[in-house]
């Protein structure tokens, strides 16, 4: 029998049509709060730069204000994007935040930079570089949250001894391959490139090495997840997400919009069918249809150990109540277990 699924949240701050980005910030606030109360395992902050309709550029300030706002939940990054990032630099910060909030933070891992290559360039790293150094940049990660007697003679201060939980996140079979040799947790980004999920997670189950982080697989799975007390209302409330979808498409990063019961009129035929391509796994509708699309899902991709929901409604109301939904669905789906 399968261990009981988690339920957790992906944010990426986004800015809704009429607020500014402190508006942003308190939203992400008051979600963690909600999340919280209904027992989510964890809050993730995701790094974009350069994106005009998202304040999470500044990763680690934003996950030390989620904890400073909550007292139990897990905080973390999904993910730090390495390439960006000298990871003494990394190490140093979330070794900070575990010795100031305890066994509360959680470092998800990205090998890509998380936004185009002239933003790449102006965060002063060697993007290309820096991907095809992930591998051993993880490694280094690891040994400076390691023990003091794996330590060589510069030190991720105060992130010895820590042990912050690092998790590899991917949206292609190439990260697979690295989380199942160090045995490592992986976490795959369903919500916008699904092409390659059943590939990834597959490999990861089949090449996974037993490590002294993990004696087994552990798949989270990113998906968008909108849940109403209707079908027809889920759907409404999902041509936001479409729009959002589009936008990046368009490569204009316009900000959340409201829903509209046309998407005809603010999308052409060829950018709805190209957004819906890209969110084709989302789970969509009242808790009965949702329930149903979860076990398709786990059909064709076989058993997760936790889903991480990102849920892009423009009423903060409305997003709130759709991660309640979702924690009962799933709570329900455990106990029949």
């Amino acid at each position: 029998m399968p261990n009981p699924m988690k339920y957790s949240a992906l944010n990426l701050v986004p800015i809704r049509k009429g607020n500014n980005d402190k508006e942003a910030i308190d939203q992400m606030v008051s979600l963690a709060q909600h999340l919280e109360q209904h027992h989510y395992e964890r809050l993730w902050i995701a790094e974009h730069h350069n994106a005009p309709n998202l304040v999470s550029s500044a990763t680690a300030l934003l996950i030390q204000h989620a904890l400073h706002h909550t007292n139990t939940m897990r905080i973390g990054s999904g993910g730090i994007m390495l390439p960006n990032h000298a990871p003494l630099v990394v190490a140093e910060q979330f070794g900070t935040l575990n010795t100031l909030y305890g066994d509360r933070v959680d470092l998800g891992l990205g090998r890509a930079p998380g936004t185009d290559m002239a933003t790449a360039s102006a965060l002063r790293r060697d993007q290309h570089q820096g991907v095809y150094q992930f591998p051993d940049e993880v490694q280094q990660l690891l040994q400076y949250f390691g023990p003091e007697t794996k330590q060589g003679y510069v030190k991720a201060i105060p992130a010895v001894g820590k042990n912050v939980p690092v998790y590899i996140l991917g949206s292609s079979t190439d990260s697979a391959h690295l989380a199942a040799r160090e045995g490592l947790p992986y976490v795959f980004a369903g919500h916008f490139a699904p092409q390659q999920m059943q590939e990834a997670i597959a490999i990861y189950k089949e090449l996974f090495e037993p490590s002294e982080y993990l004696k087994a697989p552990y798949v989270i799975v990113c998906l968008n997840v909108i849940m109403a007390d209707s079908d027809e209302e889920a759907h409404y409330l999902s041509t936001t997400q479409s729009q959002i979808f589009a936008s990046i498409l368009r490569g204009r990063m316009a900000q959340m919009q409201p829903p509209t019961d046309d998407l005809s009129q603010v999308l052409s035929p060829r950018e709805i069918a190209m957004a819906e391509a890209r969110i084709q796994n989302s789970l969509i509708g009242d808790k009965a249809s949702v329930n149903q699309q979860i076990n398709a899902f786990l059909h064709k991709y076989g058993w997760v150990d936790e889903i991480m929901a990102v849920s892009y409604i423009y009423d903060t109301t409305l997003q709130h109540r759709s991660y309640r939904y979702f924690q009962e669905l799933i709570d329900e789906r455990n106990q029949n277990l």
